[in-house]
């Protein structure tokens, strides 16, 4: 019997199978992909360009200012979407396809969904070297786009029209895998494009995907319940993947009935609201004193999707008990036996519900779950110093974030950051009472992120009121996408910080004995310190924008704003030295054996010692 076919061009084939790709969302079927966003250019125009036109209506097109913004702004939806949604990223070869590389490094690190679909060189090479290729002098093969190799979960080059068959069906299942979940680049040749195709009809007919709950195995669920009984002062870590596994309900109930303290990494914060009482907060290097003194003694630790980077462990010196045993709840085992950990391979929720059914009443000692109560009392008054409202002439970081949660941190806010110090302040101090109330991008913590990535949130939840905080450095990194969020009426409020500078990287440089220099502006090699008028150059852009000064106007243009249609941005200047003295933990940063500076001979004396405590299993 022969099979039927529709001909199309591969270019065609992509658009057409994106369209047909559904999930289900609260009982309704919707598009898995929520559009694609694309900068032309002589490597998709023709090809890539005249499908997506073509099925505008059911997948659109956005076009982005910066490839490297328009993909940041697509993982972020993938990220406020708990990866059950995602989007798909074109752009034309070289530079324009390269700017997406950091992006691309970003979902891998955070293991988030985003398909990117670059252009690349002829694969018939009559017209070799077109513009923009790279050439290789010992491999014929290579173009610009092999950057993306170590930065993709899964990279393929259709060099055949036919390829993209199984090139699309093994993104989707790597896309959708909560396990392999990260980037896939399909670098599309721009002839094979614009190449013709019998194409199986069956390749478009419509498929939903949902997520896979991995269950944990039965030997591995056994230990984990023992060690469990056998501690003494357990503690939760809770990571991206209790969001992603949406088990916010389900580490409630755990943390409740078995009275077990919480603690929160970047990805894991807003899991667990900010008001439960076993919600301890941020822990590591920018933890709050609650969450680090739990994790000093804790003897058991059940990290439930977690990475266990070196800001959550202190650089793996945060951890002080002898007898620690690591439980890594995780559906990717390179993540489970990090550091020696006892592997419970298994979806967040499943493994949460089926280690809570096996302790039954079991309850950590009382004593331990009240002493994380008094700590996070004790926590909660520091905090509440620190983002006082002020009349300084130049607030910190902290007392920016108490206005900006008082006026504007509702429960229907999402807060998005990524860089600087901000993350450090944020990560301590911010209160998110819903999931996915907090969000920030400090897997790859990258600078320009903030704009884009309050793009990404709004277009994922255009009910949600975005809030993006962002420093001057990484605003002058990558701002271009305020245009974008005006042309699509996504509104969000960006509140800049300007400290003239780079504020936390100086303070880390002093901080290992390091000299003022080249991070602040006026520590730079300069003939004049230039005077940005940011709330200028975002209004040339068509935001509406505030310069104020002090914490009483910030608040007060928070509020006249809330109601504004377009995105709004709201400047206020910062001092680049104050932090949040209270919480936080060492971190490894190497220091200079050999200096000439005294200062730097101390830096390193401590950083020796420091060394001591990190812990080498």
């Amino acid at each position: 019997m022969s099979q039927k076919t529709v001909r199309l061009t591969m270019a065609q084939a992509v658009a057409r199978f994106l369209t047909k790709q559904m999930t289900i969302i609260d009982g309704e079927r919707v598009p898995i992909f929520g559009g694609v966003f694309a900068i032309f250019g002589h490597g998709n125009v023709a090809g890539v360009g005249e499908a997506l036109y073509a099925v505008r209506e059911t997948l659109p097109t956005y076009r982005g200012q910066n490839e490297q913004g328009m993909a940041n702004a697509a993982i972020a939806f993938a990220k406020a979407s708990f990866r059950r949604r995602f989007m798909a990223c074109t752009t034309s070869i070289g530079p324009g396809a390269l700017n997406m590389v950091t992006s691309a490094a970003l979902a891998h690190v955070n293991r988030l969904p985003v398909l990117l679909l670059p252009g690349d060189v002829f694969a018939n090479r009559r017209p070799d070297p077109v513009l923009q290729q790279v050439e290789g002098f010992g491999d014929g093969t290579i173009s610009a786009n092999d950057c993306f190799r170590p930065v993709s979960r899964y990279f393929d080059r259709i060099t055949r029209p036919e390829q993209i068959i199984p090139a699309l069906r093994r993104a989707m299942q790597v896309l959708t895998d909560p396990a392999d979940c990260g980037p896939v680049t399909l670098s599309l040749c721009q002839d094979v494009q614009a190449e013709a195709y019998d194409y199986p009809e069956c390749f478009f007919e419509e498929k939903v995907w949902v997520p896979r709950r991995v269950e944990p195995d039965l030997d591995e669920l056994a230990t984990a319940i023992a060690l469990l009984k056998s501690a003494k002062k357990p503690i939760i870590i809770a990571g991206g993947g209790v969001l992603y596994s949406e088990a916010s309900v389900e580490l409630a109930d755990f943390a409740e009935k078995h009275g077990i303290p919480v603690v929160e990494t970047q990805a894991g914060k807003s899991a667990l609201p900010h008001s439960h009482p076993l919600n301890m907060g941020s822990v590591g290097v920018t933890g709050t004193s609650a969450s680090n003194a739990l994790a000093e003694e804790a003897d058991v630790v059940l990290a439930v999707g977690s990475r266990l980077q070196d800001f959550t462990t202190g650089s793996w010196a945060l951890f002080k008990n002898d007898a620690l045993k690591i439980i890594g709840l995780n559906v990717q085992p390179f993540d489970a036996g990090k550091h020696d950990g006892l592997p419970l391979i298994s979806d967040a929720r499943a493994g949460l519900n089926r280690i809570s059914g096996g302790l039954g009443g079991h309850k950590a000692d009382s004593a331990w779950t009240e002493k994380a109560k008094v700590g996070k009392a004790e926590w909660l008054a520091a905090a509440d110093k620190a983002t006082a409202t002020t009349n300084a002439a130049l607030p910190s970081d902290a007392q920016v974030i108490g206005a900006v949660q008082r006026a504007r941190g509702g429960k229907k806010t999402t807060l998005v950051c990524a860089a600087g110090g901000l993350p450090g302040e944020l990560h301590k101090l911010w209160q998110a009472e819903e999931p996915g109330g907090y969000h920030m991008e400090y897997g790859f913590s990258t600078m320009g992120y903030e704009v884009a990535g309050g793009l990404g949130v709004k277009l994922a939840k255009p009910d949600c009121d975005v809030v993006v905080m962002v420093g001057d450095g990484s605003y002058m990194m990558l701002n271009s996408e305020i245009a974008s969020s005006i042309m699509l009426g996504a509104k969000i409020t960006v509140v800049l910080l300007d400290n003239a500078g780079y504020g936390c990287i100086n303070r880390l440089q002093m901080g290992t004995g390091g000299a003022n220099f080249n991070n602040l502006l006026k520590d730079t090699h300069h003939v004049t310190l230039p005077g940005i008028d940011f709330a200028a150059h975002a209004g040339a852009m068509g935001a509406v924008t505030r310069k104020v000064a002090s914490i009483p106007e910030l608040e007060a243009a928070l509020a006249e704003t809330a109601e504004e249609q377009r995105t709004t941005v709201i400047v206020i200047d910062t001092d680049p030295l104050i932090t949040t003295e209270a919480g936080g933990h060492w971190w490894d940063v190497a220091v200079p054996e050999v200096s000439e500076r005294a200062q730097v001979k101390t830096a390193r004396e401590g950083y020796e010692k420091a060394l001591q405590s990190q812990r080498l299993g």
